[in-house]
């Protein structure tokens, strides 16, 4: 995939409720370029969950499990999950090189094994609800920037397809990666909704102007009183930025 997507807002749809999660992708399916599931409703439904929300909404998965354990572990996991026929991956890129090119390998392998499409894996660098000082307390200490930097440059000669990162560090990234590597930000908030729990964020405008390729959005859309009128709003405010 080497263009924007015509709508590159993924909802991120966290609950553990499978009829949750229908409901709200059926809402928005005409409204989003595709769902986010996390670790918590994986955890609750499993595969059978992820099969019925495809089903509801008819569009691309980013499965968020951000796996982080040895090359083997990993890779098997990976191997696992594209069975699924999901759009992307998340691995966690302080895994190191090894684990990243033996998740890339598997999702190769596995592409021609069952056949489903390859998912894009995905790097996460440093988590958006971190700033520097919860990086300093585990250790490291260089700023947010400066770690998310490393990390992705990493992941780039590591062969994944892209990094998960602030749209705060977008513009620097993609000045530093080029344009085939896939930006997916997080921490995107519309200007007329709470920031909630997210320390480094951007409108999805802005965050588009910086670079990003897909823009992961949730509360904004899944805890408005009309998720798929929010989800129109925000689509529409972008729609002069999108290829």
């Amino acid at each position: 995939m080497t263009a924007k997507l015509r709508n590159p807002i993924f909802c991120a749809i966290d609950t553990t409720e499978v009829s949750v999660a229908t409901s709200l992708a059926a809402k928005v399916g005409d409204c989003v370029g595709g769902l986010k599931l996390g670790l918590e409703f994986f955890t609750a439904n499993g595969i059978k969950g992820v099969q019925q929300v495809q089903k509801a909404s008819g569009l691309p998965i980013f499965l968020d499990q951000k796996f982080h354990d040895i090359p083997n572990t990993v890779a098997g996991a990976v191997r696992a999950a594209c069975q699924l026929g999901i759009s992307m991956l998340t691995i966690h890129t302080s895994g190191g090189r090894a684990m990243m090119e033996a998740a890339a390998k598997a999702a190769t392998d596995a592409a021609h094994e069952f056949p489903k499409p390859r998912p894009m894996i995905i790097g996460v660098t440093v988590l958006t609800s971190m700033d520097d000082g919860d990086l300093a307390a585990t250790g490291v200490n260089s700023p947010v920037g400066d770690q998310v930097r490393r990390l992705a440059e990493l992941a780039k000669t590591s062969g994944l397809d892209g990094i998960v990162c602030s749209p705060l560090e977008a513009e620097m990234l993609r000045a530093d990666l080029g344009p085939g590597f896939k930006l997916v930000t997080p921490g995107v908030r519309p200007l007329w909704a709470a920031a909630n729990d997210q320390k480094r964020f951007m409108s999805p405008a802005d965050a588009l102007k910086a670079g990003a390729d897909y823009l992961v959005i949730g509360r904004p859309i899944t805890a408005a009183a009309d998720p798929a009128a929010a989800a129109t709003r925000i689509a529409a405010e972008i729609a002069p930025l999108v290829t």
